[in-house]
């Protein structure tokens, strides 16, 4: 089918985080890590001592990598990335945004949700005028 992702079939698709300490710790005691030949890992723990650079470069790494098919990012994080959140509009990997233990999840600022609302609203105003 023309346009649509691919994704890897045998088994490789991995899940990324981006996250405090305990949501990676979480994900990484239920079998989410990896870790390549070259000593990459799928997960960034994101402290006081990260930097806004190394988040950026951690979600552009990310999401250019075949094997990965879902990016999972804490919302308070995405929120200090906001504009490549937003900007990102491929379906594979996708970016699902999570609440941390911390930060309590704030609907108006995610943008899979926003977009969703943008959809149903333009289908409705569609179907209004048909």
């Amino acid at each position: 089918m023309a346009g649509r992702a691919n994704i890897p079939t045998n088994n490789s698709a991995l899940i990324a985080i981006i996250a405090d300490e305990d949501t990676v710790t979480g994900f990484l005691l239920a079998g989410v890590g990896n870790v390549d030949l070259r000593k990459k890992t799928n997960y960034l723990i994101v402290d006081n001592k990260t930097t806004v650079k190394q988040i950026e470069d951690a979600f552009k790494e990310f999401t250019a990598r075949e094997d990965i098919a879902i990016v999972l990012i804490s919302q308070y994080v995405a929120n200090m990335i906001r504009f490549l959140v937003d900007g990102y509009n491929k379906p594979v990997p996708a970016i699902l945004e999570i609440p941390s233990k911390d930060h309590p999840y704030d609907p108006a600022h995610d943008s899979v949700l926003s977009r969703v609302k943008y959809l149903f609203s333009a289908e409705s105003v569609a179907s209004d005028r048909r």
